[in-house]
């Protein structure tokens, strides 16, 4: 067989593992993503026409709250999600699985291929769950275009790839399970400190460029402005650029943490 066929193959077996993992021991999933579900809740029934009518929707009231929430609660999900990434990374770096597989001949980036891979289908499914719940409180998107909700997609896939590749590096240099949980605890507080929320502009001005140039802002306001029309001005390449940024700082950290880490 070829090194590529090989490759494949061995990444598509620590995919099949990661996933097994996932279905067998859904609790960590299960918790991360009644996070962004109960918050979703919290602020549409709770606060949504306070905040329709801080955010000056007045008229709209609850509904067109929703609207505004629910692509950067999408978004938080993601976050949420890779938690549990960084907690199977450091897991199996501890739990001696991972000097098993040094031993074996296989290809060696396939470990982190299968964790990475299994990590974003996870988030697309948990994306699909929260995207449902909010459909089905009221969310609606009728001016996306075929093409705009495409865009959209991937977005949030590339956007999970970034975060899922930064989870897997604090995985390798957590000492256990519980610090590699608070090592990624900035990627679920990260989109409170966005747009996610209430719009950058209402916020103290010292901290208005905290929150407008973080990675969580302009992905916000990207999706936001292909499901409901809004612009998007310059956040879409700052987005895009922001996640190739960590898809690149993530791979090389983690791949040359994985290499020279011996644990």
């Amino acid at each position: 067989m070829s090194s590529l066929s090989l490759a494949l193959r061995d990444s598509s077996t620590m995919l099949r593992r990661n996933l097994l993992h996932a279905r067998r021991y859904p609790s960590l999933t299960l918790n991360l993503l009644l996070t962004p579900v109960m918050l979703l809740l919290l602020f549409v029934y709770i606060f949504g026409d306070t905040m329709s009518a801080g955010i000056g929707g007045g008229g709209g009231g609850r509904s067109e709250y929703i609207a505004y929430i629910v692509p950067g609660l999408l978004l938080m999900t993601i976050g949420s999600t890779t938690i549990g990434t960084a907690v199977s990374v450091s897991n199996d770096m501890t739990e001696g699985i991972i000097a098993r597989f040094r031993t074996m001949a296989i290809h060696r980036p396939s470990v982190l291929v299968g964790h990475v891979v299994g990590s974003v289908l996870q988030c697309v499914m948990s994306v699909i769950l929260v995207g449902a719940v909010g459909v089905a409180i009221g969310f609606r998107s009728t001016d996306a275009t075929a093409l705009e909700w495409l865009a959209a997609f991937g977005l949030l896939v590339l956007f999970a790839l970034a975060l899922t590749w930064i989870a897997v590096g604090m995985g390798l240099i957590s000492p256990n399970a519980e610090a590699a949980s608070n090592n990624a605890l900035p990627l679920i507080l990260l989109p409170l400190l966005s747009s996610a929320f209430v719009p950058v502009d209402s916020m103290p001005g010292w901290f208005q460029p905290v929150a407008e140039y973080q990675p969580f802002t302009p992905a916000i306001e990207t999706l936001r402005g292909l499901l409901l029309g809004t612009g998007i001005g310059h956040n879409g390449w700052l987005a895009v650029a922001w996640c190739l940024g960590l898809v690149i700082l993530g791979y090389f950290w983690s791949t040359s943490k994985f290499d020279n880490d011996p644990k």
